[in-house]
Formats: C-alpha cells, sequence, structure tokens
C-alpha cells in the first residue's frame, strides 16, 4: 500500500511539474464543488465560525470552504485581502477570493470566483448562492487575490 501511494505522490508531483497549474485547477476546483455543497446555508451577518456550516457570512464562508480544502485564511474580509496574491480582473480562476466594497465599511465582502463571471458567495437573502458579477457587484468590486 505504501509503494501505490508513494508512486501515485510521485506521478502527481511530475504531472504538476510537466503541466504548470495542473496542481492549481485540481485544488480550485475541489474548492468549488466544497463551496456548492452549501448552497442555500443561511446568511447571518457576523456569523461566528461556530455556526458554521449550519450559517455564515461572507468571510466565515470563504475561511470554512478553503480550510476544508487545507488554506488557512484570516477571519474578515479585510485580512483575508491582505493574503496571497493580487490577480488582475483579466487573469481570474476559480478559487480566487473576490472583494467588494460595502459603502461605510471599505472592504466589506469576499466571494469565490466560480468561473464565467460568476461568484459563490453568501449574503442577504438565500444564504449562500452563485451570482453573476455584475451591476451591484461590478460597480463595486475592488480586486481578487489567489491564496491557492
Amino acid at each position: 500500500m505504501k509503494q501505490k501511494i508513494s508512486w501515485i505522490m510521485v506521478c502527481s508531483l511530475l504531472l504538476s511539474l510537466l503541466i504548470p497549474g495542473a496542481g492549481y485547477a485540481a485544488k480550485s476546483d475541489d474548492i468549488i464543488k466544497t463551496a456548492l455543497k452549501y448552497r442555500g446555508a443561511p446568511y447571518v451577518f457576523g456569523a461566528p465560525m461556530k455556526y458554521a456550516p449550519r450559517a455564515f457570512d461572507c468571510s466565515s464562508f470563504t475561511k470554512y470552504v478553503f480550510a476544508r480544502n487545507g488554506i488557512k485564511l484570516p477571519r474578515t474580509a479585510s485580512a483575508q485581502s491582505k493574503r496571497g496574491k493580487y490577480i488582475p480582473t483579466s487573469r481570474l480562476k476559480k478559487g480566487d477570493l473576490l472583494f467588494f466594497r460595502v459603502p461605510g465599511r471599505g472592504i466589506g465582502h469576499v466571494g469565490i470566483y466560480a468561473g464565467g463571471n460568476r461568484m459563490i458567495h453568501t449574503y442577504g437573502k438565500g444564504g449562500v448562492k452563485v451570482s453573476k458579477i455584475n451591476g451591484y457587484w461590478r460597480s463595486h468590486y475592488l480586486g481578487a487575490k489567489r491564496v491557492i
């Protein structure tokens, strides 16, 4: 069994070296799958981590989803925005964190880029959902970070 695991690890490492981004694509797909499992979970402003996965606010949601995939994030959207590498909008990939301005609070919202100009996030009625990044969200968009 140990030989099989070692062989799989070697093959995975070689694949990630030969195909740039192969490891990122797999991890980002896992993050999207994890996030979608919680679709419909209620939104609660300021929800503490102890509410997860029964309810979330935007940053407890991203913190929880990324933690389930081995990536530690701080608790707030503002603190999360200080992690990772800045990504221009033209280079967004699934799994990137998206940050938005909330009037009177600066960086006050975070979501996960899902591809196709969509994000998975939680905000208001309906809780965790997939939304198009247009209208309100486009006009309040501040930037993106890659933490994978």
